[in-house]
């Protein structure tokens, strides 16, 4: 049986969601580009790794529920609910736990990921972060440095 766009693509989830980094990293191109729900772009393995490593700092228990898959040629939808707990002082605490419904599109070359570009709706974590960040008006805790600046961007967004 041959293997899909759509089969590489939920591999790529299933590596995610185990949070093996080295895994994940292994059925990504070198030159890989990842695109997320804000339109920013990284680029590159090692990029890819810090980030993967920062998400799963910030939500360990990370992970993608799959709904459907589809292909077509070199690309596959994934579509689902992505959800996880914003780590605070160690502690996963229910009302940090968000979910939301969201797609994923991959560009595949030669059975890797080229292009991993995500659609989601990341409101509610982005309030649950800045919430929780700026207990009483000052930084709790500081993020890994791949994400810092896109929670500070957030945060003074109109």
């Amino acid at each position: 049986m041959k293997t899909t766009s759509a089969d590489i693509a939920l591999e790529f989830i299933d590596r995610i969601n185990s949070h093996d980094l080295a895994l994940l990293c292994g059925l990504i191109t070198e030159d890989h580009v990842l695109i997320d729900a804000q339109g920013r772009q990284f680029h590159g393995k090692r990029e890819m790794e810090r980030s993967w490593r920062a998400c799963f700092e910030w939500f360990p228990d990370y992970s993608i529920q799959v709904d459907q898959a589809f292909a077509n040629g070199n690309l596959a939808v994934i579509t689902g609910c992505v959800m996880g707990t914003y780590l605070i002082h160690g502690r996963l605490s229910r009302e940090n736990r968000w979910k939301t419904p969201s797609a994923w599109q991959a560009t595949i070359r030669k059975e890797e990921i080229a292009e991993w570009r995500v659609y989601a709706d990341n409101e509610p974590i982005w309030k649950i972060m800045h919430e929780k960040r700026y207990a009483g008006g000052k930084p709790v805790q500081r993020e890994p440095a791949p994400f810092r600046q896109a929670l500070v961007n957030h945060r003074n967004a109109p």
